[in-house]
């Protein structure tokens, strides 16, 4: 076989409940083997479509490409399983949305094709870092310093209580900058300003771009715009008031926050990457998934 990419190891991550995900998965296993490439499922993607003999041990990390059958909510966890690694991911969109996808599921063996012949360039997009450090007795463990935790849309402080606010100071670059006084507070990607950020009436940011976006959900106070910050900006969230707080990354829960624990976000160290094919415009991707006309 011709495989000028150097591809040898591949992994499959599915959505658990569609149908159409486990038919795909099915049709890029036997695609892979007939190629000589190794291939995996997660245990648990193999488990929850019943496709128990593609179960692999290895980590998503092994794999020299990452294949994504679902939506954006399962590349958001493909790219979590990468943990930073290099791989390249292909997103098969069997979604609703599909912002990360590159293809559709009609065109996924011709696209495995073009990859196995490295027809394809990286896309590279900016995933953030955050790290909880507790305040003294917040923690009955006793670890004052929990994370690093990877994500690539954003992380988000947010009430658990509904009906009451939460106070949070925000702090740039070791600068205090503002108290906010909210449900919660998003830090966010470019690639993440089209998600909770722009519900949050949050800016649309080229993912091109190397930005962290600030933005308030429905704030109590006078300023209640989105700050855009540059590429180098750490942020700092202090938990303020005895209300508690979650802290959330690209939806997945990792913490629950206590007054004066103290949340750090930075753009993470590695991006992830994506396959694409050919020219990809951000802003005309946008226009089809909101259907914006042409005047």
């Amino acid at each position: 076989m011709n495989n000028p990419s150097g591809i040898n190891r591949a992994i499959i991550i599915a959505h658990h409940q569609r149908a159409e995900a486990a038919r795909l998965a099915r049709i890029a296993a036997d695609w892979f083997d007939a190629h000589g490439i190794e291939r995996w499922m997660p245990s648990e993607d193999a488990e929850a479509l019943e496709l128990h003999d593609l179960a692999g041990d290895l980590p998503a990390s092994a794999a020299d490409v990452a294949l994504c059958l679902g939506g954006d909510g399962t590349v958001l966890r493909a790219a979590l399983l990468l943990d930073g690694s290099p791989a390249p991911l292909l997103g098969v969109n069997v979604g609703m949305l599909g912002y990360l996808a590159e293809v559709e599921p009609a065109a996924m063996e011709e696209s495995l094709e073009r990859v196995v012949r490295g027809e394809f360039r990286i896309e590279a997009r900016m995933a953030i870092s955050a790290t909880l450090r507790r305040a003294s007795g917040n923690d009955a463990s006793g670890e004052h310093d929990l994370g690093p935790w990877r994500a690539l849309n954003e992380a988000v402080l947010e009430k658990e209580e509904s009906g009451h606010t939460i106070r949070l100071d925000a702090a740039i670059d070791g600068a205090p900058f503002t108290s906010y006084a909210a449900d919660g507070v998003i830090v966010a990607t470019p690639t993440g300003s089209t998600a909770y950020s722009f519900s949050a009436r949050g800016p649309v940011v080229s993912p091109t771009l190397r930005a962290l976006l600030l933005t308030p959900v429905s704030p109590h106070m006078l300023f209640d715009r989105a700050l855009v910050m540059g590429e180098d900006e750490l942020v700092e969230l202090v938990v303020v008031g005895h209300r508690p707080v979650a802290l959330t990354l690209d939806g997945r829960r990792v913490a629950s926050l206590a007054e004066g624990d103290t949340v750090r976000i930075a753009p993470a160290d590695e991006p992830v990457h994506f396959v694409r094919f050919g020219e990809r415009r951000f802003h005309q991707i946008l226009k089809a998934k909101f259907g914006l006309p042409d005047r």
